[in-house]
Parts: structure tokens; sequence; C-alpha cells
């Protein structure tokens, strides 16, 4: 649960809704832009950050929702390259200079965009089974999109399917973590298991707020080429998993390779949701990068 409301933010580049938590401790910490995925929105990107560091309320955490969901509109937001500007305006109104970058899945584009073009205001990247260039969406997620738009626009049909997640988490969980041990280990771990739930609940809430976004992404993902990233001048930590069937490792492991500073973290059964899989291997590189960038 999100601990206040979000806030629609009015930025040189439009409206941008998001959730702004302040640190409660550390002054000196680097604020962090958390970049949610499909189906994605605010309150995902924030999940992102409470998984992904290892103390995140040493951080001023900025999780906004990008273009098509929620509060932001897609218009003069759809491509990668008008949603990293958005990120600048965003920090430029927040009065943020420089901030660590995390993005997970679809938020990869806008990240690598607003780095190559924006380098004095990132002081590190972390991406997270991100795309990083041409994606074709999975055949199971071009088949359930359909279903999922026309069940978006009736919200009460989507109330049997939170029940759901909500009292069997791991019957759900079976689409994204398929070995059962690991499953189970990851549902009863205390950091990872309660993120999981919530990540799994919210994607089934206001769905027909985040179906704009997540088409748009599946649009922008499938024509993108390959984002050069020799260019890169920060550092880079790549969290990917090698089975991931979302994202393939292949988008990680060329960013690892062609990036001048960049650390690769290839972890072995986590797929897609290798974050919460493996959240404590995820949070020691993290924290290596900090460390890192002297945050």
């Amino acid at each position: 649960m999100l601990p206040h409301d979000p806030q629609v933010i009015e930025t040189a580049a439009g409206p941008v809704e998001s959730f702004v938590i302040e640190a409660t401790s550390d002054a000196g910490a680097l604020p962090v832009l958390a970049l949610h995925g499909g189906m994605g929105g605010h309150d995902q990107a924030f999940l992102l950050a409470q998984a992904a560091l290892p103390d995140w309320r040493r951080h001023r955490v900025i999780a906004p929702s990008r273009a098509g969901y929620f509060g932001t509109p897609l218009a003069g937001g759809a491509t990668p390259e008008a949603q990293a500007e958005r990120h600048v305006a965003l920090l430029d109104v927040l009065g943020v200079k420089r901030a660590l970058v995390i993005a997970v899945s679809a938020g990869g584009p806008s990240a690598l965009h607003f780095v190559l073009r924006h380098p004095e205001r990132c002081a590190g990247l972390v991406l997270v089974s991100a795309c990083t260039g041409t994606l074709e969406p999975p055949a199971r997620m071009r088949t359930r999109l359909p279903q999922m738009q026309r069940m978006a626009r009736y919200p009460w049909l989507m109330a049997p399917m939170r029940w759901r997640a909500t009292m069997s988490p791991e019957s759900v969980a079976k689409r994204s973590i398929s070995d059962a041990a690991l499953r189970r280990a990851t549902l009863a771990d205390p950091i990872a298991g309660s993120l999981l739930r919530q990540l799994q609940v919210d994607t089934l809430t206001r769905v027909d707020q985040r179906m704009a976004g997540t088409i748009n992404d599946m649009e922008q993902c499938a024509r993108l080429g390959a984002i050069p990233v020799d260019g890169l001048t920060v550092p880079v930590l790549v969290v990917h998993g090698v089975d991931d069937p979302v994202v393939p490792f292949a988008h990680g492991e060329r960013v690892a390779q062609d990036a001048p500073s960049a650390d690769l973290v290839a972890l072995h059964g986590g797929g897609h949701v290798c974050l919460f899989t493996h959240v404590r291997v995820v949070r020691v590189a993290v924290a290596g990068l900090l460390e890192r960038v002297g945050s």
C-alpha cells in the first residue's frame, strides 16, 4: 500500500502523476527515479524501488506513472525519447539535479534515453529485466491482452481475479515463477513475499487506467531498434534472468557488453520477476553501485 496519495505534477512536458516519498534518514543519499514496466504505474514503480534498494527509506523516491498510465497522458509522451524528456521535466519541478535511475522491463527504453540525453542528471543506472531494443510481445501476452481490454471496461469483472490474487497468491505466481520450490521460497521470504503479493494485486487493480500505456509500450518496443549504449557515461548495473520469457536475456547481455562501465548480474531461475525471486542478490549488487557512485 502507498503511504499517501500520488499527485499530478505539472511539468514543462505536461502533467505527470507521481508518487514521491521523502527520505526519512541520511539526507546525503541520492534521490531515486524509479520507472515501471508494462501494466504498471506509480504504485509499481514504488514497489520496484522498495525491492531493489537496500534501504529505500534513505532515499527520496520519485515514482512516476509513465505516458498512458493513470493521470499521465499518452499524448506528447508516447515515445521513449519523449518520456525521457518528461522524466527530466519532473526532476526539474522537484528540484532534483541528479538521481539514481532504476528501470524495469518496458521502463528500460525511456531510462536509457534519459541517461543518453542528460547524463549530468544521472548518477548511475540500474536496468532490471529491461527492454533495450526491439521486443515482440510473447504469444501468451498477445492472446491475453484483448481479454484484459474487454474486462478493463467493467471493473467488477476484475474483482474475482483480485480476490484470487489475495487469497491464493501462489496460484497466480505460477504464471511468472514456474519452479514450485522457488515460487514457495519467494512468497515465504519476508522481503520478496509481501512485495510480490502486492504487485500481483496491483496489476489487477484499476486495469482500465493501465491499458493505454501498456498497449503503447508494446507498440513502441516492437518498433525499437537496439538502443546504442556505447555512449553511456555513467555506471550501469544490469540485472537480468537468463531464462526471462518476456524480455530475452540478450537485451541485458548486450548492454553489459557494449556500455563502457557496466556490470551484469545474470540470474538463473527467476525469469522476468528475478527482482523478487533473487531480491537479496539484487540488493547486494545495487548496494555496490551506490557505494561506487558515492551515495
